[in-house]
């Protein structure tokens, strides 16, 4: 429910063009998975469905009052609404798009054009020039058996090297894949797609580290991987996730080249040094002829009531990116742009940028 608002006076008497409200107001509410009457609701009806309507339709402006009680119950600042909408998402597949209700992927859509706009702006203040080359993109992929030969490409183009991936997001985003982190519900796990030329993975923020690290590269093989029709994508990006986290030569040397069996512990060690679940494990041994199908079914077994892996460990690293976060703070030390529009692209209220910033500097 919106609370009394105090009026910024300056805010309300300054001209602002209004050629783009009605389009980002239905962004702002569709960000939030609200119905134009679940928008009503939580002003407390002080402005109506039907006058929301109108502004939605760009029949009729807002006051600046007005204005200013969208943008608290939004969650967005006033600035928000004058601003055209600089980002235009290609057809996005949802890989569990079943099961999510029209609002909610409408809601994640519009919350990943509000960051990528953000992100966007601030390397154009920058003058950063967005450059990405795919390694493999002449590597046809026809099954997961593919796979192997564009990871370690990847590996060689990326000198990722054989060891852990530190932070899988922040490999990404060093090799020019933009990768936005947004609440989401359970059900969704990821996606991937091309803004112009720009390659961006989504990741759900609520993920634990393991399935963060490996959605972020099973959406990275949708992305850079050459496969072709017919073949079972899901299962090869699977595959590629995998090997990206355990290549050929490391999953070898951590297990062997032919096992009858696996021991929960030593599934354990490897989860927590290298970041992957002890079921992408077993996978990846299966895949690879190291363990056979009944070794397989024993794990199974042995996980069938914890799919979350309660109890078994888990990598110990971070997965986020920085980079994002540190070209701000950049835009705000050298005086680019001003507190208040550093705190608006971070998406943050001025205090707590002022206080972060502070801290950084310190």
């Amino acid at each position: 429910m919106v609370d009394k608002i105090k009026i910024n006076r300056k805010f309300v008497n300054k001209q602002f063009t209004m050629e783009h409200f009605p389009e980002r107001l239905k962004s702002a509410r569709k960000m939030k998975g609200w119905s134009l009457q679940d928008l009503a609701d939580e002003l407390s009806n002080i402005i109506t469905k039907q006058a929301l309507n109108k502004y939605e339709a760009g029949t009729m402006k807002p006051s600046g009052e007005v204005l200013l009680q969208l943008a608290k119950v939004l969650e967005v600042q006033p600035g928000y609404f004058t601003r055209p909408s600089s980002i235009e998402l290609p057809a996005v597949e949802f890989r569990k798009k079943a099961a999510l209700p029209a609002k909610q992927i409408e809601s994640i859509k519009e919350k990943v054009k509000h960051f990528l706009e953000r992100y966007l702006e601030v390397e154009a203040l920058l003058d950063i020039k967005s450059g990405f080359s795919n390694p493999v993109r002449n590597i046809p992929i026809s099954n997961p058996d593919d796979v192997d030969t564009a990871v370690e490409k990847i590996i060689a183009k990326w000198n990722l090297g054989y060891d852990a991936i530190p932070n899988v997001i922040e490999m990404l985003e060093n090799n020019g894949i933009r990768v936005i982190e947004i609440e989401a519900p359970e059900q969704f796990d990821g996606l991937s797609t091309y803004v112009g030329n720009i390659p961006v993975v989504v990741l759900n923020k609520n993920y634990a580290v393991e399935r963060k690290r490996f959605t972020a590269l099973h959406e990275l093989g949708h992305l850079l991987l050459n496969i072709i029709d017919g073949a079972d994508k899901e299962k090869i990006c699977h595959a590629f996730a995998g090997a990206m986290l355990l290549p050929d030569n490391t999953l070898e040397s951590l297990i062997g080249k032919k096992r009858s069996n696996i021991a929960p512990g030593e599934l354990v060690s490897i989860k927590e040094q290298f970041g992957i679940s002890v079921q992408a494990i077993i996978m990846r041994a299966l895949h690879k002829n190291i363990i056979d199908k009944a070794a397989a079914v024993r794990f199974w077994k042995f996980i069938a009531g914890n799919k979350k892996e309660i109890g078994l460990g888990g990598y110990p690293g971070k997965e986020k990116s920085y980079r994002f976060e540190h070209l701000i703070f950049r835009l705000a030390a050298e005086d680019i742009v001003s507190m208040s529009k550093a705190a608006d692209l971070a998406g943050m209220k001025l205090a707590d940028f002022r206080e972060k910033l502070d801290a950084f500097e310190a």
